[in-house]
């Protein structure tokens, strides 16, 4: 049998041991990897886009080589290819190496087998690819690959840990509340690599292996690329995934959020209020329940009577409206009968069709169905869109499962255990397509959960139902910057974090504060939360039967607090130019908006290891507080340049007061010029947050 063949001028094609293995030029300087068993290649890209779809820079290099060419290079060489900077090689049993242009190793599979010659001849029976029986249908699969134990691993989504680094981490490949697992990783070696496949797993990314598994899945798929520095490397990624839209200018403004604003006048009076006392607002959030039921997907007007009127007065007062949407559906809906005949609901394989524990007995709909997505949006254009709301909080969206038994839900793509990662995808893809084809352009939707890809589809993901404590926020600090590595650029928390705070504590009013000023140099500025003490239902069914959070307004922390709230809001405010700068970097060229220091400073060995400071684009270094207590830390700033602190009172000093004036025993003055690659202890009293700026950066 003839194990090397070449169908067309982009793809190698390795047969042997009943496997088929595949590896296409696939984008800018990237592979794309498959492998079957038994079977033929199923059709479907998940996140990448189609190779039609993506640019091949350079014309892909195939050569096979006979027994007689490849002794004197390598005696186990049988096949390459090679598309613009990376390069894999393959051996006559199959095994994959991946080179960069220079013959740098960037990666090679991992095999311990008796199949595989040259020197790795092992008792242990370890393939690279392994395929084994699995109870759900399928293959259970198992790629391995070396491990470089000096190497630096990070992206893999957001995970609620404090590890920016993730070599050495378990991550489970799942969708959880506050756990959006999106299988790409960026390499300090040089390479990034995509896990394309939605199936439920698991990637381990040890000392002695890294490796990735699905739990049920049809074939192996993965892609990579080579490129040097971590821009190059997101650039290629999001050639072939997608780049977000470009983010629409009141977005890059303050967003006003609590559980729940119970009514229509609520709301207003909150906007009205903002507006009267002369703070910056442009987003306000109706938040869930304000709904008949679950799966009606309308407003109850008795609580919220004239949508049209609400949006009109809230667009007057240049604020956007922004209105959850969950995709439950109540037993007891006017659509839940149409929906389950038509097989627009998620199924369980066993027991009771119910899947979401909040509320009535719900299910989802099957966001994977087309006609599942059509039909939902007929019901969102006819009861928000044709009212003017066209901006929506895709909430609950991993879907938030009563129990996470994920060999117990069927989609109309395959069961949860195969396809269950990509759900979130299409419930953005679900609303992107909808106000696209309404004629909507720079769109925007709030979501709880993303997979690879996500940001085609405009989603602006936060982190989840986290925790109001320091500890929570320092997780928040990591899995917000290992998401922008992972190709998603938008992305916020909620700032004070979900539960669990009261709002006349003094040790939450600290966290708040702190929290805000991080808020102010995130992507999204987004103050949200569920406090205490709890206000009662006003009704016993529908808008009215849920209960409600403290006040949740800048001003409802008493006077103190909001004197530095505001303080950022304006700064907020005078920073969105330099904001939308980057939101058409990430746009065009799918750059995070905050990224560690090494993204910027790569050939500087120390902003390798400042885990706990960040770039707000590529001239403003930001080193939040984020423990209680603390009045100053230690700053590190990246050599190469010089840096100048910003000084907060005097930025904001045109648009407001000073206020009470600057603590006289400030450590380090405002303003002052600091050489690079210098360690500083920088003051950091509660009204301030060590933000420092790139010497001649126009801001």
């Amino acid at each position: 049998m003839k194990k090397f063949n070449q169908p067309d001028a982009n793809t190698l094609e390795w047969r042997g041991f009943n496997e088929i293995l595949k590896i296409e030029a696939w984008g800018p300087d990237g592979l794309r990897v498959r492998a079957v068993k038994n079977r033929d290649f199923i059709q479907s890209d998940w996140a990448l886009l189609p190779a039609g779809d993506t640019d091949i820079t350079t014309k892909p290099v195939i050569q096979i080589f006979d027994s007689a060419q490849d002794k004197d290079e390598n005696q186990n060489l049988a096949a390459r290819i090679t598309n613009g900077k990376i390069t894999a090689s393959v051996s006559s049993a199959g095994k994959i190496t991946f080179t960069d242009s220079g013959g740098k190793l960037l990666l090679e599979e991992y095999v311990r087998s008796l199949r595989e010659t040259g020197g790795l001849t092992s008792s242990l029976r370890l393939d690279a690819r392994e395929y084994k029986g699995s109870p759900y249908g399928n293959f259970r699969l198992t790629q391995r690959f070396e491990s470089d134990r000096t190497e630096k691993l990070y992206g893999m989504g957001q995970y609620q840990q404090d590890f920016l680094n993730i070599k050495g981490c378990t991550l489970e490949l799942a969708q959880r509340n506050s756990q959006a697992s999106v299988p790409f990783l960026v390499s300090d070696k040089g390479y990034a690599l995509l896990w394309n496949n939605p199936a439920v797993g698991k990637a381990v990314l040890g000392l002695n292996m890294t490796e990735f598994s699905a739990e049920s899945s049809a074939g192996f798929d993965y892609w990579i690329t080579a490129g040097g520095n971590f821009a190059k490397l997101l650039e290629n990624y999001t050639a072939v995934t997608g780049r977000p839209p470009m983010m629409p200018d009141y977005a890059a403004g303050f967003w006003q959020c609590k559980l729940r604003y119970q009514t229509q006048e609520e709301l207003l009076n909150v906007a009205r209020e903002y507006k009267r006392r002369g703070l910056p607002l442009s987003v306000i959030v109706i938040d869930f329940f304000h709904w008949t039921r679950q799966g009606d997907w309308k407003f109850d007007k008795r609580y919220w009577p004239d949508p049209a009127a609400m949006n009109k007065e809230l667009e007057d007062m240049g604020v956007k409206l922004v209105v959850s949407v969950w995709p439950t559906v109540e037993v007891k809906s006017e659509n839940y009968n149409e929906m389950l005949e038509s097989g627009y609901l998620i199924q369980t394989e066993r027991g009771a069709n119910v899947t979401m524990g909040f509320g009535e007995r719900a299910t989802f709909y099957d966001v994977t169905n087309p006609a599942a997505r059509d039909y939902v949006w007929s019901k969102i254009k006819t009861n928000y869109y044709d009212y003017g709301i066209k901006n929506f909080w895709l909430d609950v969206a991993e879907p938030e499962y009563l129990t996470y038994d994920f060999d117990n839900y069927r989609y109309y793509s395959g069961t949860a255990l195969e396809t269950g990662n990509i759900y979130p995808l299409m419930y953005a893809k679900n609303f992107y397509d909808g106000l696209k084809n309404s004629g909507e352009k720079d769109i925007i939707s709030l979501i709880r959960c993303a997979w690879a890809g996500s940001q085609r589809y405009g989603a602006l993901v936060w982190s989840g139902d986290i925790h109001s404590n320091f500890e929570s926020m320092r997780s928040q600090f990591a899995a917000g910057l290992n998401m922008g590595l992972s190709g998603i650029p938008w992305w916020t928390t909620d700032i004070g974090g979900f539960q669990g705070a009261d709002i006349s504590d003094p040790g939450f009013k600290e966290l708040l504060i702190r929290w805000f000023q991080y808020g102010t140099f995130c992507p999204v500025m987004r103050l949200h939360g569920f406090r205490k003490p709890i206000q009662r239902p006003i009704g016993a069914d529908g808008g009215g039967m849920q209960g409600s959070g403290a006040a949740n307004e800048v001003w409802s922390f008493g006077e103190d607090t909001l004197a530095i709230l505001k303080k950022y809001l304006i700064l907020r405010e005078k920073l969105r130019p330099y904001i939308m700068a980057q939101m058409k970097q990430a746009h065009e060229k799918g750059s995070p908006i905050i990224r560690p220091l090494f993204y910027d400073f790569p050939d500087d060995l120390r902003c390798w290891n400042a885990e706990d400071q960040y770039m707000f684009g590529p001239d403003i270094m930001v080193a939040p507080v984020m423990y209680a207590g603390v009045t100053n830390r230690k700053v590190y700033l990246p050599a190469s340049c010089n840096w100048t602190r910003l000084d907060i009172e005097t930025a904001v000093s045109d648009t407001m007061s000073k206020g009470a004036g600057r603590p006289a025993d400030r450590c380090i003055p405002a303003g002052e010029l600091f050489n690079g690659g210098a360690i500083i202890y920088a003051s950091a009293q509660i009204d301030d947050i060590p933000v420092y700026v790139r010497e001649g950066a126009l801001l």
